[in-house]
């Protein structure tokens, strides 16, 4: 069972995020011909920023956010395969909205690439809508909102 707690990552997570990333993201390389962003994010320098946050001992999830004046943008959000099925994506959603919202902050704004298309089955559970479809650079993303009640 993951632990309930979602913490700021540490130096010393780093490795774990790094590895939890890779895991999650992987799977996709193949689907959409490139690397996935996430795994090529400069995990140690958002760790020491403070945009990462991890949850479970050993670390089986993770989310990367960054605030902005009107909103927070998702980077990344990330659940090792074998924690699959066990509430930790869940979790690490509901955090981000909390976290947003004790920022003064009343939106979550995140992408994700169209190949990825179990996200766009997942976000609109979470209250995300759908803002647009665009290129970025080789990256075919769809932009979603969440507005925070």
């Amino acid at each position: 069972m993951t632990s309930e707690k979602i913490r700021p990552a540490t130096a010393a997570d780093v490795p774990a995020v790094k590895a939890v990333t890779d895991a999650a993201y992987t799977p996709y390389i193949e689907r959409i011909g490139l690397v996935p962003l996430p795994m090529t994010a400069d995990h140690a320098a958002n760790v020491a920023a403070g945009k990462v946050f991890v949850t479970g001992d050993p670390v089986d999830g993770l989310v990367v956010v960054e605030e902005f004046a009107d909103h927070l943008f998702l980077d990344s959000i990330a659940v090792r395969p074998d924690a699959h099925g066990k509430g930790v994506g869940r979790r690490l959603l509901h955090f981000v909205d909390a976290h947003a919202r004790a920022l003064g902050l009343t939106e979550v704004r995140l992408c994700t690439h169209a190949m990825m298309w179990e996200n766009q089955k997942i976000y609109p559970r979470y209250g995300y809508e759908l803002v647009e479809r665009r290129m970025d650079g080789p990256y075919d993303r769809i932009h979603y909102r969440k507005r925070l009640g």
